[in-house]
């Protein structure tokens, strides 16, 4: 098997083209792409569109692509593969329809071996993203082919698609046994080897025999394995054969796949809580969306790289999809960096969910969404998923659904005359209490179990969660039994009388918020398996109203910076030592730790009353102004375990000291300068590599300014300008334009790699502090 990225050298055209699926229709004015490409955020913000998904625009769209296949692939089956369309999606190729998928977030797989070209006749695929509905989200969705295509040429003998599932049977550090299930099409009689290869590249383990059907079993057995974990996340490569021994004493290979794979066991206990490879841990998960903010849902593998590697700094381990799947390339980030998964299928299923249009629980709302397309459609799309991400180590759940059982929204129940679920107290009473022409909640345990059973079709080694939001009546219905494990979303009061109730059922945090007793809950409780923060970083949609255009829930903001919420959860979660000070005026009452106010500077009026906090997860620490002390507090004393003082505010340096560790905040001065920081110096010159850049407001010292918002300018040759990203969720200008505002004294740059060798050149500037240059190589 061999697989082509087909992400480049793709046309765009927003709107109706009625004969774009012909292939000799003319797209020489369309506009030049790369996939993935999202075209929402390449429009102003406007309240004519959705609060609930950024106030960003839908509408429909065109994709055309030519390329050519050379004659050496005549014979062979092949296939496209599109990792996700949103949404909609109709495509064809040479002018004949293959077909398409609502839902914009699992894969779609065509045969289009009947009407491809070879030699020097190109081929054409088209595409029609048709996204008119903008308001069918409670966050942001974006529009257009948002995941990479590939495509895949094999031999008509080879490994179905999706045809190897490899399993950990048992694993310790002597001895593993691994399943190898194998799909084959057209392989009677062929001999199917599978070899495994460590991080090394050493051969660890290979297994074979004859294919009698077209199903085959097989089992490797590896000594002295190398277990996968968060803390030792290693790899191995399993390659596939699929070999004809036909003529004696000859091999020839038919088929070659092949799969990365974590040799690790892991189990959910209703009394001990999670293990993994014998041993006990508690889940340390956020929770995420799938944009990054002026790139939209247009996100590449680097960028969720650096994204995963901050959370990975704060003691995170694990990583929820909310509330759909994911690209693929996260969970390979996933399986290589160290992080648990619970993988999610739906936001909605057959019921419609409110979604707001005008900010947060402001009537009226929508009621588009993917519940009109379940029906027909949820079998084929959970179904993708699971195949798809099967093979992963790093996957240890399958949602089905997130907050189905919100109430109200739609179903209901005589049982509770009325409910109130997580922020919608502000619905009308008329939408609070029981009204029987609603659909019913008993309906969800059939509904459940359906999918349930659909999963375990498919893989029947992992369990299956929910993420309920109202676990008093999902528990009375039946849906919460139709579980293998009960993920509650913000209901840590029901812990304990829950256990109680049901002892035998493994018990989650699916959504948590970033309290601490939040996180006592999980650690005061074994049978509690872990926790799964809103959010870990900011994500568009789901906003209060305009001007915000998305979520200030997360630890790290939309660029990906941290705030100091997230050193306040490091403090719980992270095994190294973590001390941070923040300071900000004081204006009164404590400042909560997600306000944008906390700076990293000591720089106020003289005399200003200034509040100064340490995150630290030291018990005590000691707080300096220059070399006068100003305090000693403990966390014992607190009941956040944030570390407060309220200090008059005069020049100089202040520190704090636990143990020996220290952390000391500068005053700053005047904006004069900019200073570039890039995450790297080189780039792979394949047109999507991607390098990030930060820009910084330097005051004469070379000290970031953290209140300067000075608009900067963005010159770039050699390379793309894919976004300018500043974590403002108030800042509404067009993300399209090359300049923006600064936040926070720092601006995040994101730089697209040509698709030929050379140099990368950018420079950054603005009128009165003058420019800032740095130059990339490309190979």
């Amino acid at each position: 098997m061999e697989t082509r990225i087909l992400n480049r050298g793709w046309r765009f055209a927003l709107g109706e083209q009625e004969h774009a699926w012909l292939k000799g229709y003319d797209d020489s004015e369309w506009q030049a792409v790369a996939l993935p490409h999202d075209w929402s955020v390449e429009h102003p913000f406007s309240t004519e569109y959705s609060s609930g998904t950024g106030y960003l625009p839908g509408g429909i769209g065109y994709y055309r692509l030519t390329f050519s296949l050379e004659e050496s692939l005549r014979g062979k089956i092949v296939e496209l593969l599109f990792d996700g369309i949103y949404n909609h999606s109709t495509v064809w190729i040479n002018g004949y329809t293959l077909g398409g998928r609502p839902y914009g977030y699992t894969p779609l797989r065509f045969d289009v071996t009947p009407f491809v070209c070879f030699g020097d006749v190109p081929n054409v695929i088209t595409v029609r993203a048709d996204h008119r509905e903008f308001a069918d989200s409670r966050w942001f969705t974006g529009s257009g082919i948002t995941r990479k295509v590939s495509l895949i040429t094999r031999n008509p003998a080879s490994v179905a698609p999706d045809g190897i599932f490899i399993t950990t049977l048992s694993a310790d550090e002597n001895e593993a046994s691994l399943r190898i299930h194998t799909r084959l099409e057209n392989a009677d009689g062929a001999t199917v080897r599978h070899i495994l290869f460590d991080a090394q590249n050493r051969e660890a383990a290979r297994t074979e025999s004859t294919a009698d059907k077209p199903d085959i079993t097989q089992t490797l057995i590896v000594r002295s394995p190398q277990l996968w974990s968060p803390d030792s996340p290693s790899l191995y490569t399993c390659v596939t054969q699929i070999i004809n021994t036909e003529i004696i004493n000859q091999e020839t290979v038919l088929d070659e796949v092949r799969t990365v794979v974590g040799v690790r066991t892991f189990r959910f206990d209703a009394r001990k809580g999670f293990f993994l490879n014998g041993v006990s841990m508690k889940i340390k998960g956020v929770c995420v969306h799938h944009d990054a903010g002026c790139l939209g849902a247009a996100v590449r593998p680097a960028v969720w790289r650096r994204r995963l590697l901050s959370l990975k700094e704060l003691g995170c381990n694990a990583i929820r999809t909310s509330h759909n799947p994911h690209m693929p390339e996260l969970y390979d980030l996933c399986d290589q960096l160290g992080f648990l998964v619970m993988d999610e299928a739906f936001d909605e299923w057959e019921g419609v969910k409110n979604k707001w249009r005008v900010g947060h629980n402001v009537y009226p709302p929508s009621h588009q969404g993917y519940a009109r397309d379940f029906p027909e459609w949820h079998e084929r799309d959970l179904a993708a998923m699971v195949l798809r991400d099967r093979n992963h180590p790093s996957v240890i759940l399958w949602s089905i659904g997130n907050e189905i059982d919100y109430p109200n929204d739609p179903y209901v129940h005589p049982l509770f005359e009325e409910m109130v679920g997580n922020n919608d107290a502000n619905k009308p009473r008329n939408e609070r209490i029981y009204d029987p022409t609603r659909p019913c909640a008993d309906r969800l345990e059939v509904i459940a179990r359906k999918l349930c059973g659909i999963v375990k079709r498919y893989d029947d080694t992992r369990p299956v969660t929910a993420a309920l939001a109202y676990p008093e009546l999902s528990n009375l219905t039946g849906f919460a039994a139709a579980l293998d494990v009960a993920g509650y979303n913000y209901k840590e009061n029901l812990y304990a009388e829950d256990h109680a109730r049901f002892p035998d059922r493994p018990l989650l945090g699916s959504e948590n918020g970033k309290e601490l007793q939040q996180w006592k809950a999980v650690t005061d409780n074994e049978y509690v398996a872990g926790q799964f923060l809103w959010t870990g970083i900011d994500f568009l949609g789901e906003t209060r109203g305009w001007p915000s255009h998305g979520s200030h829930a997360g630890l790290l903001d939309i660029a990906g910076f941290k705030k100091p919420i997230a050193y306040h959860r490091a403090a719980m979660w992270a095994d190294t030592p973590v001390l941070k000070l923040y300071a900000r005026r004081s204006f009164g009452a404590d400042t909560p730790l997600h306000h944008h106010g906390w700076m990293r500077s000591w720089s106020f009026p003289e005399g200003a009353s200034a509040e100064v906090i340490c995150l630290t997860n030291a018990e005590t620490a000691e707080l300096f102004l220059d070399d006068e002390p100003l305090g000693v507090r403990a966390k014992k004393d607190s009941l956040d375990e944030v570390l407060r003082w309220k200090v008059p505010y005069r020049f100089g340096r202040i520190s704090v000291r636990a143990g020996s560790q220290t952390d000391q905040l500068f005053p700053v001065g005047m904006p004069c300068g900019i200073r570039l920081q890039s995450d790297t110096g080189r780039l792979r010159a394949d047109g999507q590599d991607i390098a990030h850049i930060v820009a910084e407001i330097v005051d004469s010292k070379g000290m970031r300014v953290p209140n300067a918002e000075q608009s900067l300018n963005i010159e770039i040759s050699g390379g793309v300008l894919l976004g300018l990203e500043n974590g403002n969720l108030e800042d509404t200008q067009p993300y399209a334009l090359p300049y923006r505002r600064a936040f926070g004294g720092r601006l995040l740059i994101y730089i697209g790699a040509p698709e030929m060798p050379g140099s990368v050149h950018v420079r950054v500037w603005e009128d009165t502090l003058g420019s800032a240059e740095v130059t990339l190589l490309a190979e």
